[in-house]
Protein backbone atom coordinates (compact mmCIF):
# COMPACT_ATOMS: atom_id res chain seq x y z
CA UNK A 1 0.00 0.00 0.00
CA UNK A 2 1.18 3.53 -0.67
CA UNK A 3 2.39 6.01 1.92
CA UNK A 4 -0.78 8.07 1.67
CA UNK A 5 -2.98 5.12 2.52
CA UNK A 6 -0.68 4.21 5.40
CA UNK A 7 -1.12 7.68 6.89
CA UNK A 8 -4.86 7.71 6.30
CA UNK A 9 -5.36 4.48 8.22
CA UNK A 10 -3.34 5.70 11.18
CA UNK A 11 -0.84 2.82 10.93
CA UNK A 12 2.19 2.09 8.79
CA UNK A 13 0.69 -0.54 6.52
CA UNK A 14 4.03 -1.11 4.79
CA UNK A 15 5.57 -2.12 8.12
CA UNK A 16 2.65 -4.48 8.65
CA UNK A 17 2.98 -5.92 5.16
CA UNK A 18 6.72 -6.38 5.69
CA UNK A 19 5.95 -8.95 8.40
CA UNK A 20 5.24 -11.34 5.55
CA UNK A 21 8.94 -11.38 4.70
CA UNK A 22 9.91 -12.86 8.07
CA UNK A 23 11.75 -16.16 7.70
CA UNK A 24 10.11 -18.96 9.65
CA UNK A 25 12.08 -21.41 11.78
CA UNK A 26 12.22 -23.18 15.14
CA UNK A 27 11.05 -20.04 16.94
CA UNK A 28 7.55 -20.33 15.45
CA UNK A 29 5.92 -23.32 17.12
CA UNK A 30 2.90 -23.29 14.79
CA UNK A 31 5.14 -23.86 11.77
CA UNK A 32 6.06 -27.43 10.75
CA UNK A 33 9.71 -28.14 10.09
CA UNK A 34 8.99 -28.56 6.38
CA UNK A 35 8.29 -24.81 6.19
CA UNK A 36 11.45 -23.68 7.97
CA UNK A 37 13.38 -21.24 5.82
CA UNK A 38 10.24 -20.07 4.02
CA UNK A 39 8.63 -16.68 4.61
CA UNK A 40 5.38 -16.00 6.41
CA UNK A 41 3.92 -14.92 3.06
CA UNK A 42 4.85 -18.25 1.52
CA UNK A 43 3.36 -20.10 4.47
CA UNK A 44 0.07 -18.25 4.01
CA UNK A 45 0.03 -18.22 0.22
CA UNK A 46 -2.77 -20.77 -0.19
CA UNK A 47 -0.51 -23.70 -1.07
CA UNK A 48 -1.02 -25.44 2.27
CA UNK A 49 -4.05 -26.96 3.93
CA UNK A 50 -4.85 -27.65 7.56
CA UNK A 51 -3.79 -31.25 6.94
CA UNK A 52 -0.24 -30.03 6.15
CA UNK A 53 0.22 -28.56 9.63
CA UNK A 54 1.17 -30.06 12.98
CA UNK A 55 -0.31 -30.22 16.43
CA UNK A 56 -0.75 -28.76 18.98
CA UNK A 57 -1.95 -25.78 16.98
CA UNK A 58 -3.95 -22.57 17.32
CA UNK A 59 -5.52 -21.39 14.08
CA UNK A 60 -7.58 -18.35 13.14
CA UNK A 61 -10.57 -18.25 10.82
CA UNK A 62 -10.48 -15.61 8.08
CA UNK A 63 -14.25 -15.27 7.66
CA UNK A 64 -14.85 -14.95 11.39
CA UNK A 65 -12.19 -12.25 11.73
CA UNK A 66 -13.68 -10.22 8.89
CA UNK A 67 -17.22 -10.69 10.13
CA UNK A 68 -16.46 -9.73 13.72
CA UNK A 69 -14.62 -6.56 12.73
CA UNK A 70 -17.43 -5.52 10.38
CA UNK A 71 -20.22 -6.24 12.89
CA UNK A 72 -18.63 -4.14 15.61
CA UNK A 73 -17.86 -1.27 13.23
CA UNK A 74 -21.46 -1.21 11.98
CA UNK A 75 -22.87 -1.31 15.51
CA UNK A 76 -20.69 1.58 16.69
CA UNK A 77 -21.59 3.66 13.65
CA UNK A 78 -25.29 2.98 14.15
CA UNK A 79 -25.08 4.09 17.80
CA UNK A 80 -22.96 7.18 17.22
CA UNK A 81 -19.96 6.05 19.25
CA UNK A 82 -16.33 5.46 18.39
CA UNK A 83 -14.09 2.49 18.99
CA UNK A 84 -10.50 2.30 20.22
CA UNK A 85 -10.18 -1.49 20.44
CA UNK A 86 -7.96 -2.84 23.18
CA UNK A 87 -4.97 -4.06 21.22
CA UNK A 88 -3.54 -6.02 24.15
CA UNK A 89 -6.01 -8.80 23.31
CA UNK A 90 -4.14 -9.70 20.14
CA UNK A 91 -0.92 -7.65 20.08
CA UNK A 92 -1.18 -8.24 16.34
CA UNK A 93 -0.49 -5.19 14.13
CA UNK A 94 -2.20 -6.86 11.16
CA UNK A 95 -5.44 -7.12 13.12
CA UNK A 96 -5.05 -3.55 14.41
CA UNK A 97 -4.74 -2.45 10.79
CA UNK A 98 -8.01 -4.22 9.94
CA UNK A 99 -9.75 -2.52 12.86
CA UNK A 100 -8.40 0.90 11.91
CA UNK A 101 -9.40 0.34 8.29
CA UNK A 102 -12.93 -0.36 9.53
CA UNK A 103 -13.05 3.05 11.18
CA UNK A 104 -11.51 2.66 14.64
CA UNK A 105 -10.50 5.97 16.28
CA UNK A 106 -7.22 4.53 17.54
CA UNK A 107 -5.79 1.58 19.44
CA UNK A 108 -5.88 1.09 23.22
CA UNK A 109 -3.00 -0.56 25.06
CA UNK A 110 -2.13 -1.37 28.65
CA UNK A 111 1.53 -0.53 29.24
CA UNK A 112 4.56 1.21 27.79
CA UNK A 113 6.01 -1.94 26.22
CA UNK A 114 2.81 -2.41 24.23
CA UNK A 115 2.84 1.25 23.23
CA UNK A 116 6.35 0.79 21.84
CA UNK A 117 5.09 -2.06 19.64
CA UNK A 118 2.30 0.14 18.33
CA UNK A 119 4.65 3.04 17.60
CA UNK A 120 7.04 0.67 15.81
CA UNK A 121 4.17 0.00 13.40
CA UNK A 122 3.28 3.65 13.10
CA UNK A 123 0.00 3.70 15.04
CA UNK A 124 -0.73 7.41 15.34
CA UNK A 125 -3.54 7.58 17.92
CA UNK A 126 -3.20 5.56 21.12
CA UNK A 127 -4.89 5.31 24.46
CA UNK A 128 -3.03 3.97 27.47
CA UNK A 129 -5.71 2.41 29.68
CA UNK A 130 -3.53 2.87 32.73
CA UNK A 131 -1.67 5.49 34.74
CA UNK A 132 1.86 6.44 33.71
CA UNK A 133 4.14 6.12 36.75
CA UNK A 134 7.51 4.83 35.47
CA UNK A 135 9.92 7.73 34.82
CA UNK A 136 11.37 6.21 31.65
CA UNK A 137 7.91 5.45 30.29
CA UNK A 138 6.77 9.01 31.03
CA UNK A 139 9.79 10.48 29.24
CA UNK A 140 9.32 8.16 26.26
CA UNK A 141 5.61 8.96 25.91
CA UNK A 142 6.34 12.67 26.13
CA UNK A 143 8.92 12.29 23.38
CA UNK A 144 6.51 10.40 21.13
CA UNK A 145 3.84 13.04 21.66
CA UNK A 146 6.35 15.78 20.86
CA UNK A 147 7.16 13.96 17.61
CA UNK A 148 3.51 13.98 16.52
CA UNK A 149 1.81 10.95 18.04
CA UNK A 150 -1.33 11.29 20.10
CA UNK A 151 -1.15 9.25 23.31
CA UNK A 152 -3.87 9.75 25.90
CA UNK A 153 -3.28 8.19 29.34
CA UNK A 154 -5.24 7.93 32.59
CA UNK A 155 -4.82 9.28 36.13
CA UNK A 156 -6.68 8.07 39.22
CA UNK A 157 -5.03 9.79 42.21
CA UNK A 158 -3.72 13.18 43.26
CA UNK A 159 -0.37 11.53 44.03
CA UNK A 160 -0.24 10.14 40.50
CA UNK A 161 -0.96 13.57 39.02
CA UNK A 162 1.74 15.18 41.15
CA UNK A 163 4.25 12.51 40.10
CA UNK A 164 3.50 13.02 36.41
CA UNK A 165 3.79 16.79 36.76
CA UNK A 166 7.07 16.54 38.68
CA UNK A 167 8.75 14.17 36.19
CA UNK A 168 7.55 16.11 33.17
CA UNK A 169 8.71 19.40 34.68
CA UNK A 170 12.16 17.99 35.46
CA UNK A 171 12.45 16.90 31.83
CA UNK A 172 10.90 20.12 30.52
CA UNK A 173 8.41 17.92 28.67
CA UNK A 174 4.70 17.87 28.00
CA UNK A 175 1.94 18.72 28.09
CA UNK A 176 0.27 15.30 28.07
CA UNK A 177 -3.43 14.60 27.67
CA UNK A 178 -4.91 12.64 30.55
CA UNK A 179 -8.33 11.27 31.45
CA UNK A 180 -9.47 11.09 35.05
CA UNK A 181 -10.32 7.48 35.80
CA UNK A 182 -13.28 6.66 38.01
CA UNK A 183 -13.39 3.21 39.55
CA UNK A 184 -15.98 1.12 41.34
CA UNK A 185 -15.91 -0.52 44.74
CA UNK A 186 -14.20 -3.89 44.48
CA UNK A 187 -13.01 -3.05 40.98
CA UNK A 188 -9.51 -2.50 39.71
CA UNK A 189 -7.95 0.95 39.28
CA UNK A 190 -9.78 4.26 39.32
CA UNK A 191 -10.63 6.89 41.92
CA UNK A 192 -13.34 5.45 44.13
CA UNK A 193 -16.43 7.51 43.52
CA UNK A 194 -17.34 10.86 42.02
CA UNK A 195 -15.94 13.02 44.83
CA UNK A 196 -12.54 11.34 44.77
CA UNK A 197 -12.42 11.61 40.96
CA UNK A 198 -13.24 15.33 41.16
CA UNK A 199 -10.24 15.81 43.46
CA UNK A 200 -8.04 14.17 40.84
CA UNK A 201 -9.53 16.39 38.13
CA UNK A 202 -8.83 19.50 40.19
CA UNK A 203 -5.22 18.37 40.63
CA UNK A 204 -4.87 18.01 36.85
CA UNK A 205 -6.21 21.51 36.33
CA UNK A 206 -3.42 22.92 38.53
CA UNK A 207 -0.70 20.88 36.77
CA UNK A 208 0.69 22.94 33.85
CA UNK A 209 2.25 19.89 32.19
CA UNK A 210 -1.11 18.07 31.93
CA UNK A 211 -4.37 18.64 30.07
CA UNK A 212 -7.66 17.11 31.24
CA UNK A 213 -9.22 15.57 28.14
CA UNK A 214 -12.07 13.53 29.61
CA UNK A 215 -13.18 10.68 31.84
CA UNK A 216 -12.24 7.01 31.66
CA UNK A 217 -13.07 3.75 33.38
CA UNK A 218 -13.66 0.04 33.08
CA UNK A 219 -16.90 -1.60 34.12
CA UNK A 220 -15.94 -5.18 33.22
CA UNK A 221 -14.09 -5.83 36.49
CA UNK A 222 -17.28 -5.29 38.49
CA UNK A 223 -19.22 -8.33 37.26
CA UNK A 224 -19.02 -11.51 35.21
CA UNK A 225 -22.76 -12.01 34.74
CA UNK A 226 -25.55 -10.34 32.78
CA UNK A 227 -28.58 -11.14 34.92
CA UNK A 228 -30.16 -8.35 36.98
CA UNK A 229 -27.83 -8.92 39.90
CA UNK A 230 -24.79 -8.97 37.62
CA UNK A 231 -25.75 -5.83 35.74
CA UNK A 232 -26.65 -3.79 38.84
CA UNK A 233 -23.07 -2.83 39.85
CA UNK A 234 -22.14 -2.18 36.23
CA UNK A 235 -25.02 0.19 35.65
CA UNK A 236 -24.56 1.93 39.01
CA UNK A 237 -20.93 2.52 38.15
CA UNK A 238 -21.79 3.89 34.70
CA UNK A 239 -24.29 6.30 36.23
CA UNK A 240 -21.52 7.58 38.55
CA UNK A 241 -19.29 7.93 35.49
CA UNK A 242 -21.94 10.03 33.77
CA UNK A 243 -22.47 12.18 36.87
CA UNK A 244 -18.73 12.86 37.05
CA UNK A 245 -18.68 14.01 33.43
CA UNK A 246 -21.73 16.21 33.86
CA UNK A 247 -20.20 17.83 36.92
CA UNK A 248 -16.90 18.51 35.15
CA UNK A 249 -18.70 19.87 32.09
CA UNK A 250 -20.81 22.21 34.22
CA UNK A 251 -17.69 23.44 36.02
CA UNK A 252 -15.82 23.89 32.68
CA UNK A 253 -13.20 21.53 34.04
CA UNK A 254 -11.94 20.16 30.73
CA UNK A 255 -9.00 21.53 28.77
CA UNK A 256 -9.58 20.06 25.31
CA UNK A 257 -11.39 20.71 22.07
CA UNK A 258 -13.16 17.36 22.28
CA UNK A 259 -13.98 15.60 25.54
CA UNK A 260 -13.36 11.84 25.59
CA UNK A 261 -15.67 9.58 27.58
CA UNK A 262 -14.31 6.06 27.40
CA UNK A 263 -15.50 2.80 28.93
CA UNK A 264 -16.70 -0.51 27.56
CA UNK A 265 -14.99 -3.87 27.34
CA UNK A 266 -16.43 -6.72 25.29
CA UNK A 267 -19.06 -7.78 27.84
CA UNK A 268 -21.15 -4.68 28.64
CA UNK A 269 -20.60 -2.23 25.81
CA UNK A 270 -24.35 -2.04 25.20
CA UNK A 271 -24.92 -0.79 28.76
CA UNK A 272 -22.13 1.73 28.29
CA UNK A 273 -23.79 3.12 25.19
CA UNK A 274 -27.24 3.18 26.81
CA UNK A 275 -26.02 5.23 29.77
CA UNK A 276 -23.19 7.30 28.30
CA UNK A 277 -24.43 7.54 24.72
CA UNK A 278 -26.78 10.48 25.49
CA UNK A 279 -23.68 12.49 26.52
CA UNK A 280 -22.47 12.46 22.91
CA UNK A 281 -22.62 15.96 21.47
CA UNK A 282 -20.47 18.33 19.44
CA UNK A 283 -17.22 18.36 21.38
CA UNK A 284 -18.00 15.16 23.34
CA UNK A 285 -17.15 11.67 22.06
CA UNK A 286 -18.00 8.32 23.64
CA UNK A 287 -15.25 5.83 22.82
CA UNK A 288 -15.59 2.10 23.49
CA UNK A 289 -12.49 -0.04 24.05
CA UNK A 290 -13.83 -3.53 23.33
CA UNK A 291 -10.95 -5.79 22.32
CA UNK A 292 -11.94 -9.44 22.65
CA UNK A 293 -14.70 -9.16 20.03
CA UNK A 294 -12.32 -9.48 17.07
CA UNK A 295 -11.39 -13.04 18.11
CA UNK A 296 -14.39 -13.82 20.36
CA UNK A 297 -14.48 -17.35 21.84
CA UNK A 298 -16.47 -20.49 22.58
CA UNK A 299 -16.64 -19.80 26.33
CA UNK A 300 -16.93 -16.68 28.46
CA UNK A 301 -17.58 -14.11 25.72
CA UNK A 302 -19.89 -16.44 23.82
CA UNK A 303 -22.10 -16.42 26.91
CA UNK A 304 -21.88 -12.75 27.91
CA UNK A 305 -21.38 -10.68 24.75
CA UNK A 306 -24.36 -8.38 24.08
CA UNK A 307 -24.62 -9.94 20.63
CA UNK A 308 -24.91 -13.53 21.86
CA UNK A 309 -26.36 -13.58 25.39
CA UNK A 310 -29.73 -14.88 24.32
CA UNK A 311 -28.68 -16.75 21.16
CA UNK A 312 -24.95 -17.48 20.75
CA UNK A 313 -25.54 -18.85 17.25
CA UNK A 314 -27.58 -15.94 15.89
CA UNK A 315 -26.49 -14.40 12.60
CA UNK A 316 -25.86 -11.13 14.46
CA UNK A 317 -23.55 -12.74 17.03
CA UNK A 318 -19.80 -12.67 16.91
CA UNK A 319 -18.19 -15.95 15.85
CA UNK A 320 -15.17 -17.51 17.51
CA UNK A 321 -12.23 -16.92 15.19
CA UNK A 322 -9.84 -19.22 17.05
CA UNK A 323 -9.69 -23.00 16.96
CA UNK A 324 -7.35 -25.28 18.87
CA UNK A 325 -6.22 -28.68 17.64
CA UNK A 326 -4.52 -31.33 19.80
CA UNK A 327 -3.73 -35.01 19.28
CA UNK A 328 -4.46 -37.80 21.68
CA UNK A 329 -1.08 -38.91 23.02
CA UNK A 330 -2.25 -41.42 25.63
CA UNK A 331 -5.35 -43.49 26.38
CA UNK A 332 -4.35 -45.84 29.18
CA UNK A 333 -7.57 -45.69 31.23
CA UNK A 334 -11.16 -46.26 30.08
CA UNK A 335 -12.88 -42.95 29.39
CA UNK A 336 -9.70 -40.88 29.72
CA UNK A 337 -7.57 -39.50 26.89
CA UNK A 338 -4.56 -37.27 27.41
CA UNK A 339 -4.12 -34.54 24.81
CA UNK A 340 -0.84 -32.87 23.94
CA UNK A 341 -1.92 -29.24 24.53
CA UNK A 342 -1.80 -27.64 27.97
CA UNK A 343 -1.34 -24.38 29.86
CA UNK A 344 1.59 -23.36 27.66
CA UNK A 345 -0.62 -23.60 24.58
CA UNK A 346 -4.19 -22.63 25.50
CA UNK A 347 -6.13 -20.44 27.96
CA UNK A 348 -7.70 -21.80 31.13
CA UNK A 349 -8.32 -18.72 33.32
CA UNK A 350 -11.90 -18.08 32.13
CA UNK A 351 -12.97 -21.70 31.80
CA UNK A 352 -11.48 -24.91 30.50
CA UNK A 353 -11.55 -25.78 26.78
CA UNK A 354 -14.63 -27.47 25.33
CA UNK A 355 -14.30 -30.57 23.08
CA UNK A 356 -16.02 -29.82 19.76
CA UNK A 357 -15.18 -32.99 17.84
CA UNK A 358 -12.56 -35.59 17.04
CA UNK A 359 -11.14 -36.80 13.72
CA UNK A 360 -8.56 -39.23 12.50
CA UNK A 361 -6.19 -36.38 11.65
CA UNK A 362 -5.93 -32.70 10.82
CA UNK A 363 -8.22 -31.90 7.93
CA UNK A 364 -10.34 -35.01 8.43
CA UNK A 365 -14.11 -34.82 9.13
CA UNK A 366 -14.92 -34.52 12.81
CA UNK A 367 -17.32 -36.72 14.72
CA UNK A 368 -19.04 -35.37 17.85
CA UNK A 369 -18.00 -36.13 21.40
CA UNK A 370 -21.29 -36.02 23.36
CA UNK A 371 -20.73 -36.02 27.10
CA UNK A 372 -17.00 -35.35 26.81
CA UNK A 373 -15.23 -32.63 28.79
CA UNK A 374 -11.77 -31.31 29.53
CA UNK A 375 -11.48 -31.70 33.29
CA UNK A 376 -7.92 -30.48 33.92
CA UNK A 377 -4.85 -29.08 32.17
CA UNK A 378 -1.18 -29.44 33.02
CA UNK A 379 1.66 -27.44 31.50
CA UNK A 380 1.65 -29.47 28.27
CA UNK A 381 -1.32 -31.84 28.59
CA UNK A 382 -5.11 -31.76 28.83
CA UNK A 383 -7.33 -34.42 30.41
CA UNK A 384 -10.24 -35.43 28.17
CA UNK A 385 -12.95 -37.42 29.98
CA UNK A 386 -15.52 -39.08 27.75
CA UNK A 387 -18.19 -41.81 27.85
CA UNK A 388 -16.48 -45.18 27.47
CA UNK A 389 -18.66 -46.19 24.53
CA UNK A 390 -17.04 -43.47 22.42
CA UNK A 391 -14.00 -44.40 20.37
CA UNK A 392 -11.01 -42.14 20.90
CA UNK A 393 -7.64 -43.44 19.75
CA UNK A 394 -4.04 -42.27 20.15
CA UNK A 395 -3.02 -40.06 17.25
CA UNK A 396 -6.54 -38.75 16.62
CA UNK A 397 -7.07 -35.00 16.65
CA UNK A 398 -9.51 -33.24 18.97
CA UNK A 399 -10.78 -29.78 18.13
CA UNK A 400 -11.21 -27.65 21.24
CA UNK A 401 -13.25 -24.50 21.71
CA UNK A 402 -11.41 -21.97 23.86
CA UNK A 403 -12.44 -19.31 26.35
CA UNK A 404 -10.73 -15.91 26.61
CA UNK A 405 -8.75 -14.76 23.57
CA UNK A 406 -6.56 -12.45 25.69
CA UNK A 407 -4.77 -15.45 27.21
CA UNK A 408 -4.85 -17.59 24.06
CA UNK A 409 -2.96 -15.51 21.51
CA UNK A 410 -0.18 -14.60 23.93
CA UNK A 411 1.07 -18.19 23.71
CA UNK A 412 1.64 -18.06 19.94
CA UNK A 413 4.07 -15.83 18.03
CA UNK A 414 2.50 -16.70 14.68
CA UNK A 415 -0.81 -18.33 13.77
CA UNK A 416 -2.04 -19.61 10.41
CA UNK A 417 -5.25 -18.06 9.11
CA UNK A 418 -7.62 -20.55 7.48
CA UNK A 419 -10.31 -20.23 4.81
CA UNK A 420 -12.75 -23.12 4.68
CA UNK A 421 -14.90 -21.84 1.81
CA UNK A 422 -13.87 -24.61 -0.58
CA UNK A 423 -13.39 -27.36 2.00
CA UNK A 424 -14.67 -26.72 5.54
CA UNK A 425 -13.06 -29.90 6.89
CA UNK A 426 -9.63 -29.16 5.43
CA UNK A 427 -9.39 -25.39 4.98
CA UNK A 428 -6.65 -23.57 3.12
CA UNK A 429 -3.92 -21.55 4.86
CA UNK A 430 -4.50 -18.07 3.41
CA UNK A 431 -2.43 -15.92 5.74
CA UNK A 432 -0.67 -15.57 9.04
CA UNK A 433 -1.04 -13.32 12.07
CA UNK A 434 2.14 -12.31 13.93
CA UNK A 435 1.90 -11.30 17.59
CA UNK A 436 4.24 -9.24 19.79
CA UNK A 437 3.55 -10.03 23.44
Amino acid sequence: MGEGQSCRLGIDTKAVDDLGAELLDWRHKAVPAAMHGRTADEFGSGSLRLSDLQTPLLTLDAAALRGNVAKMARWCAAHGVRLAPHGKTTMAPALWADQLAAGAWGITLANAAQLRVARRFGVEVLMLANSLTDPQAIAWVAGEVASGARIVSWVDSVAGVERLQRILAAADAGPLEVLVEIGGHGGRTGARGVDAALEVARAVRTAPRLRLAGVSGYEGALSHAWDDAGLAPVRAYLNDFRRLHETLAADKGYDTDEVILTAGGSAYFDDVVEILGPCTAPGVAVILRSGAYVIHDDGFYRGISPFSRTDPDADTAFVSAMQFWARVVSRTEPGLAILEGGKRDLPFDEGLPVPLGVGQGLGEPLRPLPGAAITAVNDQHAFLRYPEELEVQPGEVVRLGLSHPCTALDKWTLMPVLDGTADPANPTVVGTVRTFF
